[in-house]
């Protein structure tokens, strides 16, 4: 599956960066840091923003792990709180279930400040707050992740979709 990540500086497009991971595996981490590291954009890059905390299914970003390779505060931004339960009952269906489980408790509390939800890592919550509110044009998603979502919309289906 492939994954698209935007650069912004503020909320105008910079760049893009593109790769792939596998569905219901455990190389995003791995993935999102590389298409980072050694690039042109991650001198300019003060924080990283992530559309959620899983890709391709449950494919679990390690939060932590990544703000640490990237030297970056990382924020994973979901669009509402997430159904624990549900998100659990899933991922007990895979394999190594407690290792998924855990890569989840590592990402850290999940915070609810109107309008964002969101698990931050190398940033106090009141800074990552701070900074989405900054990142986001219009709605109730930074910019970079609503950029990125057409994009990998349109290049999924041929068109973007209706709700970025």
């Amino acid at each position: 599956m492939q994954i698209a990540g935007v650069v912004c500086a503020g909320t105008r497009f910079e760049g893009l960066v593109w790769g792939r991971l596998r569905r219901d595996g455990w190389n995003a981490t791995d993935v999102l840091a590389t298409m980072l590291e050694g690039g042109k954009f991650l001198p300019q890059i003060h924080l990283v923003l992530l559309d959620g905390i899983a890709f391709g299914g449950l494919n679990v970003v390690d939060l932590p792990a990544l703000a640490e390779r990237l030297e970056r505060p990382c924020v994973a931004v979901m669009r509402r709180a997430p159904d624990l339960a549900a998100m659990e009952q899933a991922i007990r269906k895979l394999p190594f279930a407690e290792r998924r489980l855990e890569l989840l408790r590592r990402a850290g509390p999940i915070h609810q400040r109107r309008p964002f939800v969101f698990q931050v890592q190398g940033l106090a919550p009141e800074e990552a707050e701070d900074a989405l509110a900054r990142l986001t044009d219009t709605g109730y998603v930074p910019e970079a992740l609503r950029l990125a979502h057409l994009i990998g919309a349109a290049v999924v289906n041929g068109v973007s979709g209706r709700r970025a």
